[in-house]
């Protein structure tokens, strides 16, 4: 049984591994050139947060040569590994497929992926390797196993003291067990074994088991999540940009025409750069990749800022906009780029969705210990059936959107919102009525509980690009 789940566990390990090196070599061709016949350039911006973390992501593990074996830009871990032969390099600037093996620095497994790109001109192929730590899927399975062999015994002695009278009967949860462990798959997380409602060691491996499980299912589950929201959002674009280039194709007849062609596309293809940003960023935010970077803050004069910014915004929509804040101190220990982000969020939803005439109203209240921000607005207002939805990421009301501008935005701001406000232990509630406006009410503590650092080391910089 424990063999089972953990063949089960170890191939779901391996698959999550290809994908994640998978979405890596997409991020390096998206943002490696390769100008000439010699010339690498990464196009990343040096002053955009979330393009440097997926830098760090793609270059920790990497090496780069030409069709002649010679090396051209590699990481330290990666030298550690070792170069790869010349007779290798050709071997797969040869092949249509990339090729995956595994290789050991310092006891350390790394998983890596060895295929090539083409340089501009596509007239010469450079072999480019990329790779990723294989440590805590290991160290998963050697937890596991270790579980595994350390309860085992004791469900046997148990067996053996009660005799041959009660063996019959502790044999009948154990093959239950046994039964719905192996019914279970990566497609079927949803099953779980029944529980016992007994107080023993083979109740706490039930419990072990399911506990595990569902958190295979919530990561199964966010995969695909993910593929479907990029699916979704990503086929519409791609379409229009096909569209346009065909057209180009077959109809333009002069050099401005292409190039009226080539601008649109361009505007699309920068859409769907925000999008797949915006997606890994709120997906790394669910997942526990991105830690607080708390420190004290008042919470009420960074209100106040945020609302002076949209006030020139709002002048030109023709809509007033005022703040009022709590005469007391409402310093507590926030992340301020996070706040700025939920407040900008809410106050330009409030100015975008008011029409000429409207007014927003921020205001910034102390309560106990806590800190009540309202954000307020006599705009279209939210029908009752879709206020369940409008946390949910790419959920537009039909109608809102063209009504408030020609151009969509992306159905993430909220998703991020209400993410921002769990992250600091607090409580967001709206209310709406159509045709009288809506009201966002976030709920923080002064004082967040620390959360624990996660493994992967993220920074808070990974959400600072406002979506």
């Amino acid at each position: 049984m424990a063999l089972t789940f953990r063949q089960t566990l170890s191939s779901s390990l391996r698959d999550q591994a290809h994908e994640d090196l998978e979405q890596r070599w997409g991020a390096l061709k998206g943002y490696l050139r390769i100008e000439g016949d010699n010339k690498l350039a990464w196009l990343f911006d040096d002053q955009d947060p979330d393009e440097n973390n997926i830098r760090a992501s793609v270059q920790k593990v990497y090496m780069i040569a030409d069709d002649q074996g010679e090396v051209k830009e590699f990481s330290t871990i990666y030298q550690k590994l070792g170069f790869d032969h010349a007779d290798y390099i050709a071997k797969v600037l040869k092949s249509s497929q990339p090729d995956w093996r595994e290789a050991n620095s310092a006891g350390v497994p790394y998983l890596i992926r060895a295929s090539y790109i083409f340089n501009e001109t596509r007239t010469r192929r450079f072999y480019v390797a990329i790779g990723i730590s294989l440590a805590p899927n290991r160290a998963l399975l050697a937890t596991f196993t270790w579980l595994s062999i350390a309860l085992t015994p004791l469900v046997v002695l148990i067996g053996m003291a009660t005799g041959w009278v009660v063996a019959g009967r502790a044999l009948q949860p154990v093959m239950a067990i046994a039964t719905a462990a192996e019914r279970i798959s990566g497609s079927n997380l949803s099953l779980r074994i029944p529980e016992r409602k007994a107080a023993d060691e083979l109740e706490y491996l039930v419990e072990t088991f399911n506990d595990m499980i569902s958190r295979l299912e919530q990561s199964f589950n966010q995969i695909r999540q993910f593929s479907t929201d990029v699916s979704h959002e990503l086929r519409t674009p791609i379409t229009i940009v096909r569209g346009q280039l065909e057209v180009a194709l077959f109809t333009a007849q002069t050099a401005e025409q292409y190039r009226d062609a080539i601008v649109v596309a361009l505007g699309d293809v920068e859409r769907l750069s925000q999008i797949v940003r915006a997606l890994l960023l709120l997906s790394q935010a669910e997942t526990g990749q991105v830690v607080l970077q708390l420190q004290p803050l008042d919470i009420c004069e960074t209100a106040r800022n945020i609302t002076e910014q949209f006030e020139i915004p709002a002048e030109g929509s023709g809509v007033e906009i005022a703040f009022h804040g709590d005469t007391r101190n409402c310093t507590g220990e926030f992340d301020r780029v996070q706040i700025e982000r939920m407040l900008s969020n809410l106050i330009s939803n409030a100015v975008k969705f008011t029409p000429k005439g409207g007014e927003v109203r921020v205001s910034v209240e102390r309560l106990g210990e806590q800190a009540e921000i309202v954000v307020q607005d006599t705009g279209q207002g939210i029908a009752p059936e879709h206020l369940p939805h409008i946390f949910d990421r790419f959920y537009r009301v039909r109608g809102m959107e063209e009504q408030a501008s020609p151009e969509k935005g992306l159905g993430l701001g909220l998703s991020f919102v209400n993410w921002i406000v769990r992250a600091h232990s607090g409580t967001i509630d709206v209310k709406s009525e159509l045709g009288k406006g809506t009201t966002f009410t976030v709920r923080l503590p002064l004082h967040v509980p620390q959360a624990p650092v996660n493994v992967l080391e993220s920074t808070h910089e990974d959400l600072m690009k406002q979506v």
